[in-house]
């Protein structure tokens, strides 16, 4: 592992280190902060190529501690609607970004960044809601986002907000998915290839300095005051 950082200077390692944390704790509270925030520090030390890899590798870490701090409060019913739309989406997706060449990665990756401001806006003023089959159906859009991009947690939320989950339940499903949706990313980017030493280690760094920030978050939301 140490050789695979070789070409990262200490300092590098600890501002990925310090981001994570950071991001670790903020997606504990607020469900998101990971994808959006970790390409800004990944993209100019390692390249766009690996920043998706690392990051959804990472993130079945950090999303498992969230899971397990939040575990009682798992919809596990609308869990599985999710998977049930965004699987294979995902995967035509996560494959698709296997094909991209460093400057088609940074696109992407920069796109959806921009577009996560905007869409956080839009969703939040428009207030859709639906059932069964229209989580399933939206799901599926966010099975194509999460797949070969990064910062898709917006979308997530939204959908488990929509299908009328609140407060540490979105969190904790949220979480759920994630994981499984991360094992689902890291079959196809091994299958093509796409995963080295140095994204293993990259990994495993921010998965492991993230990993308390979950109970450090669920100790913030424990302490939000309840309406009513």
């Amino acid at each position: 592992m140490l050789e695979a950082l070789a070409d990262i200077s200490i300092l590098q390692l600890a501002v990925v280190a310090g981001v994570a944390l950071f991001a670790s704790v903020l997606g504990g509270v607020a469900g998101y902060g990971t994808g959006a925030l970790m390409p800004l520090v990944l993209v100019p030390i390692v390249g766009p190529e690996p920043a998706v890899p690392i990051i959804a590798l990472a993130g079945m870490l950090t999303n498992t501690s969230r899971a397990t701090a939040f575990i009682s409060s798992i919809d596990w019913r609308r869990a599985l609607l999710v998977l049930a739309g965004a699987t294979l989406p995902c995967i035509i997706s996560a494959y698709g970004y296997t094909l991209l060449t460093g400057k088609g990665a940074m696109i992407v990756i920069g796109s959806m960044l921009m577009l996560t401001v905007p869409l956080r806006y839009l969703l939040k003023r428009h207030s859709v809601t639906f059932g069964d089959r229209g989580l399933v159906l939206g799901s599926a859009g966010y099975g194509v986002a999460v797949g070969g991009t990064v910062g898709a947690g917006v979308i997530l939320l939204s959908l488990l907000m929509a299908a009328g989950l609140e407060g540490s339940a979105v969190i904790a499903t949220d979480a759920v998915i994630s994981v499984a949706i991360g094992f689902v990313r890291m079959a196809v980017f091994g299958a093509a290839g796409v995963i080295n030493a140095q994204v293993i280690a990259l990994a495993l760094l921010i998965g492991c300095v993230a990993f308390p920030g979950a109970f450090l978050a669920k100790a913030f939301v424990a302490g939000f005051p309840r309406d009513g």
